[in-house]
């Protein structure tokens, strides 16, 4: 008989893990010291519960019980077609759940006979609920079109702010999250009894969600729900936790105490932790079996699993939620159809669908699909005219309806693409690809060419005068273009090369008048057949400074000599996590700014120097390219970063 520890079974989560050889795995000690330290009331909670535990089990009778029913709503998120799974396969896996914790699965007769007394009809029953928070009919099921690829354990797939779906009401509901994917190859995971409700359920990966679809082997029986279920009702591993200690306990007195868990499908008998003849119960839900090698939970995970639900336990509310029972008259808030585009323009389009029964407004968001976020519009009618869009780029849409404060349907997705600006350019310097070829242009005359291919390169040559010797160059243009200027013997003496429209090269010479080459090239091949940039030089006696109530973006990159490109320091490059910026001791001064510009030319940071070394978290960036600007009073330095994750 195994001994009550409640030190070996605090763990409040479980996470299932596929590896190299597909195998479940739990990381569930790094997972509860991150809980406690966000919340922690969980250890209170948890040494309450545990004691109502054992309390229960000293007089607990199964006789005559009746069966605990659980209402489910089920938050499918998803990327594409492929894991928008379907209804079908929602509800193959509350068929699993129902069969797994009533002892009706038909494997259960596989359970060797040395442990078939001690399997157990849990008597728990789901059901996708009928009937929602408001008393309206619903599906059970929510869907969510959302960018993120791959979750983490962290809930973020609970919250909208990080992407992902509220929870419903975690005492009347059985909230359970299914997934694009989860990172690390993780199946799924579980929060225990006692956690905070605005995270309570379970999450689950979309290839191991029920026996259809996407569900892929050796997960493809529905059993990591039925695991992560356990959990959720208060059962641990079956082996306590302690690694290969055999020291743990999972506070049930007939799964005999395992070395570790059990992979695979084990031969009977798998003996350790000198547990007798008959070995470990490897083909318990609670192991890390294959789902086609797990058949049962025992008569003591029964009674820890009634001691939620009963009267007094941490769950019983979800016993007399009326979630499982359809309401009288209701009718379900049904999704928007029809969607469909018209009067398509360059910056617009109107948006329309098909009315939907029992709604009173619509919930309407959209996004260029490059973007991260969605723009989200109340909207009162069936059509909405946006506006503003770019030109010849595709937008992803989606509407839902909203029937009241508490009720909405799932979100139906369409795209919709603008029409394209069609433009004609003219290069008439061609061909100007060399410095020999070089084509003159006037000084103060704005030019147009043009980039048309990876390859292709402009140079222009230009004279300023000993009484207008500074230079001044501006490119603008829809490509990332990079600017170079070289002097009379041919030597580079000034570039510019950010992301920034337009470029600006600011040149302050220090020797006698000449004729100078401007080379115009394509930043990573960057080009356009049919777009034209512009390029106009200027020269004046005074020097060229920065303009300090410019934009943040302005380019003009004149600096002084205590602060250089040589002298500020941007690593790693490219950069996943953390970017650390640092200033040679001789270039740095109190009211140093640093900035990190998106391609769009949006400030996504602003923070003012530490000292000479200065760390900026980039990890939930968008993956591209940056500017980095350190800029002090009229000193300006830019750095291109790569993010990449």
């Amino acid at each position: 008989m195994k001994r009550f520890q409640l030190a070996t079974l605090i763990a409040m989560f479980s996470v299932v893990s596929t590896f190299m050889f597909a195998q479940r795995v739990c990381p569930s000690h790094d997972i509860l010291h991150e809980q406690m330290q966000h919340n922690p009331m969980m250890e209170q909670n948890r040494e309450e519960i545990e004691r109502f535990t054992a309390e229960f089990a000293k007089n607990y009778s199964s006789d005559g019980r009746a069966t605990y029913n659980i209402p489910v709503v089920v938050h499918v998120l998803y990327t594409n077609a492929t894991n928008n799974i379907s209804d079908a396969q929602i509800q193959s896996q509350i068929d699993v759940l129902n069969k797994d914790f009533q002892l009706l699965n038909a494997d259960n007769t596989l359970v060797p006979a040395a442990f078939a007394p001690l399997k157990a009809n849990v008597d728990v029953s789901f059901c996708l609920a009928k009937q929602d928070a408001g008393g309206l009919a619903t599906t059970g099921i929510t869907r969510k079109l959302t960018t993120i690829t791959s979750f983490s354990t962290n809930d973020a797939i609970k919250k909208v702010s990080t992407g992902g779906v509220a929870p419903w009401n975690a005492t009347k509901y059985l909230n359970i999250w299914v997934a694009p994917a989860l990172n690390g190859g993780v199946l799924g995971y579980a929060q225990f009894p006692g956690g905070s409700a605005l995270t309570d359920g379970v999450v689950i990966a979309n290839t191991c969600m029920g026996t259809l679809g996407t569900a892929a082997a050796p997960f493809n029986k529905g059993r990591t729900a039925t695991h992560e279920v356990g959990h959720w009702l208060n059962l641990n591993h079956i082996w306590g936790d302690d690694g290969t200690a055999c020291t743990g306990t999972d506070n049930v007195a007939d799964t005999p105490n395992a070395a570790g868990p059990n992979y695979g499908c084990p031969t009977f008998p798998k003996v350790s932790c000198s547990n007798g003849a008959n070995g470990d119960m490897f083909m318990n839900y609670m192991d890390y079996t294959n789902d086609a090698c797990m058949f049962m939970f025992s008569t003591g995970q029964k009674t820890r699993m009634h001691a939620i639900l009963s009267p007094s336990g941490s769950r019983s509310s979800l016993a007399t939620s009326p979630g499982c029972n359809a309401p009288s008259g209701g009718t379900i808030c049904a999704a928007p159809s029809g969607l469909t585009n018209s009067a398509i323009t360059t910056t617009g389009a109107t948006l329309s669908w098909s009315a939907a029964a029992s709604a009173t407004s619509y919930s309407l968001q959209y996004k260029l699909s490059s973007a991260t976020t969605f723009t989200t519009v109340a909207v009162t009618g069936t059509s909405f005219a946006l506006t503003g869009l770019a030109a010849g780029s595709t937008y992803n849409w989606q509407v839902k309806s909203v029937c009241s404060a508490t009720s909405s349907s799932a979100f139906t997705a369409s795209t919709v693409t603008t029409t394209a600006v069609v433009v004609t350019c003219s290069d008439i310097y061609e061909t100007n690809n060399t410095s020999a070829t070089a084509k003159a242009i006037t000084v103060g005359a704005t030019i147009t060419a043009a980039i048309g291919t990876s390859t292709d390169v402009d140079f222009f040559s230009f004279s300023n005068t000993t009484a207008l010797k500074n230079i001044k160059i501006t490119l603008t243009a829809t490509k990332d273009y990079d600017l170079q200027l070289y002097n009379s013997a041919g030597k580079l003496v000034k570039s510019a090369s950010t992301a920034s429209n337009p470029e600006v090269l600011k040149y302050n010479n220090t020797v006698a008048a000449g004729t100078y080459r401007v080379r115009v090239v394509g930043y990573n091949g960057a080009f356009s057949a049919s777009s034209c940039y512009t390029l106009k030089v200027e020269t004046q006696a005074a020097n060229w400074k920065a303009d300090a109530n410019s934009s943040i973006i302005d380019n003009g990159d004149e600096v002084s000599t205590d602060m250089t490109e040589a002298n500020v320091h941007v690593m790693p490059n490219p950069v996943s996590d953390d970017l650390r910026i640092e200033l040679d001791d001789e270039a740095y001064q109190t009211g140093t700014v640093i900035y990190m510009i998106d391609q769009v030319g949006r400030v996504i940071i602003q923070k003012e120097m530490e000292g000479t070394e200065t760390r900026l978290d980039v990890s939930n960036f968008p993956t591209g390219m940056y500017i980095l600007q350190v800029r002090r009073d009229e000193q300006i330095v830019n750095k291109r970063v790569m993010v990449r994750h």
